[in-house]
């Protein structure tokens, strides 16, 4: 297992399903973990749930990453708590489903200002301490569905694609000081939210996915923790889908 020891990473949406592994992975493999989630009670418990084994390894920090002037200082005081940043990980997200003739403004707006203003608020946050630091990464989690879109998800799939847009930008306008940024499209993964779809739902996915399996929280962590370790330094601008093959 690599060692993160004497990294920080933070790690939005850090309080449940993919964020909360992608926070215990870092942890796992020494790194101290901002954990950042909307929810304070969420963050909160991933927060103490790492602690329980790191000592001290972690911190939540409840903040909306759609407010911009939130996540600017939300920078300075995880800058001011942990010293500086090595690894940012932006997987904050939401949905709000809905064929597009039916959407409303509110549900294309929610979806946008999360998933990709989200994302451009926190690399604006971290970005000079990123740019001296040592290794620095950013990794986006984006989505398969930025790749091939869906109906009843035109908001998350602009989103995400906007996401991976951005990605390769910022990329590019960082490469000079050896920042690497990358997205992760995960496909059909295991979490809380997909396990009340219903099960027809499940089998039609499961029918287009060529492994014939859903991923899981860790395969994404693992994913994360890869090209956000010395195997990711010659890896920018990229997007990795993580999906059993849906997208091949």
């Amino acid at each position: 297992m690599q060692s993160f020891e004497g990294k920080v990473a933070v790690v939005t949406g850090g309080g449940r399903g993919i964020g909360g592994a992608i926070a215990r992975a870092f942890a796992d493999r020494g790194a101290r973990v901002a954990v950042v989630s909307r929810s304070e009670s969420s963050c909160g418990a991933t927060a103490e749930a790492i602690n329980a084994d790191h000592p001290e390894a972690a911190k939540a920090y409840a903040v909306d990453v759609a407010d911009h002037e939130a996540v600017q200082a939300l920078g300075k005081q995880v800058i001011e708590d942990f010293g500086g940043v090595n690894v940012l990980v932006n997987n904050a997200g939401v949905t709000r489903d809905g064929l597009l003739m039916r959407m409303k403004e509110e549900d294309w707006m929610t979806v946008l200002d999360t998933n990709l203003k989200g994302a451009f608020n926190t690399v604006k946050a971290f970005m000079r301490p990123l740019m001296k630091a040592e290794d620095p990464r950013i990794v986006n989690i984006a989505s398969v569905i930025g790749l091939i879109g869906n109906a009843g998800q035109a908001n998350y799939a602009a989103s995400k694609a906007g996401l991976i847009g951005f990605t390769k930008s910022v990329a590019r306008e960082l490469a000079g000081k050896k920042v690497t940024c990358n997205a992760i499209a995960p496909g059909f993964i295991t979490t809380d939210m997909t396990d009340v779809l219903p099960e027809k739902v499940r089998e039609d996915v499961l029918a287009k996915i060529p492994l014939g399996d859903f991923g899981t929280v860790d395969d994404i962590a693992d994913a994360v923790v890869y090209l956000s370790g010395p195997q990711g330094r010659y890896i920018t601008g990229q997007v990795l889908a993580v999906d059993g093959g849906m997208t091949m």
